[in-house]
């Protein structure tokens, strides 16, 4: 009766290797929806339709990209978790949505860490400090000293309350020990524009947004909020190259999938995008919009997360940020 039960169980064991294999391979059914909870012509909105693009032509079956904006984030990556795990519909996010969101809001429609499968980081780009001309500012450490010497008296930008170049702005005016006041704009666009207009005094924000108007003479650059000096930046240095450590807000967009999608149609989704990535055209349309490929692996995603959710609780904690 052992023996019996015994081959029984490998058999089912078996079926479910075959019936998963399986899945995998003749997946993709049909056209695959990729989810982007942010409004077109975004930076998430970008990158997803360049992926897209050449990921319909591997596969064979065309991609649709679908804007579901608002919450911060939360409306567009809730539908990418409530979707039907078979692979047809993933989505991109970005740090907001899978690992601060949950910090700044006391309920949640979703649980990124139970609902959510991490396929890979796409992209990545550099966060620019930013100031308008009417300061005159040449490097970081000259900025540092004139908002010292102006405590309480500027304003940052940012792209909304709890974002990251909200973060990080009042990470580095704690760093300098000063007061500013935070002005949170409705995205990137209404932020930039309040810098051209001198109407803020500076800013943290992703280098698309800010570069064009930097390489127009309409804005001034000064550093950048990384690790290290970025590929697509190498002229501009970090702000720890400027004395200011411990301020690192890259802004990524990485693949995700519902949680209970299989795991060899998440290993093929992995792997097709991380071919998209290494592609040279498509890392030269990312370079061009200031952003670098990445296509890392789903654990180092996972922990990328948890990476950002340590760097940014204590920061929502001590300036009490809610959005609730």
């Amino acid at each position: 009766m052992k023996a019996r039960n015994l081959v029984h169980s490998i058999a089912c064991v078996l079926f479910g290797m075959s019936a998963a294999l399986a899945n995998a391979q003749d997946w993709p059914k049909g056209p695959v929806r990729v989810i982007v909870p942010f409004d077109a012509g975004s930076t998430p909105d970008s990158v997803a339709r360049v992926v897209s693009e050449r990921l319909a032509t591997r596969l064979g079956k065309p991609t649709v990209v679908e804007n579901k904006s608002g919450a911060s984030g939360n409306i567009g990556t809730d539908a990418i978790a409530k979707a039907l795990p078979d692979g047809q519909t993933i989505g991109v996010s970005i740090a907001g949505p899978l690992a601060i969101n949950p910090m700044l809001f006391k309920k949640m429609p979703y649980d990124p860490a139970r609902d959510l499968e991490t396929i890979t980081v796409a992209a990545s780009q550099p966060s620019v400090l930013v100031v308008p001309l009417k300061h005159p500012v040449r490097d970081t450490k000259e900025f540092e000293a004139l908002l010292k010497a102006s405590a309480g008296k500027f304003s940052y930008a940012s792209i909304g309350a709890g974002s990251i170049s909200h973060l990080a702005m009042a990470s580095l005016a704690a760093r300098s020990g000063v007061e500013a006041v935070h002005v949170p704009y409705r995205g990137s666009g209404a932020a930039v524009t309040a810098l051209l207009s001198g109407d803020v005094d500076m800013a943290l924000l992703p280098a698309a947004a800010v570069m064009p108007h930097v390489k127009s003479g309409k804005i001034k650059a000064l550093a950048i909020a990384s690790a290290k000096r970025s590929a697509a930046l190498p002229d501009l240095p970090t702000l720890a190259e400027s004395g200011i450590t411990g301020i690192e807000a890259d802004a990524w967009i990485g693949f995700i999938a519902p949680a209970k999608t299989p795991a060899p149609v998440l290993q093929k989704l992995h792997d097709e995008i991380a071919q998209v990535l290494a592609e040279p055209a498509v890392k030269e349309k990312l370079r061009t919009q200031y952003m670098d490929a990445v296509g890392n692996t789903p654990a180092e995603f996972r922990s990328l997360l948890a990476a950002d959710a340590t760097r940014w609780k204590p920061v929502i904690a001590k300036h009490n940020i809610t959005l609730d």
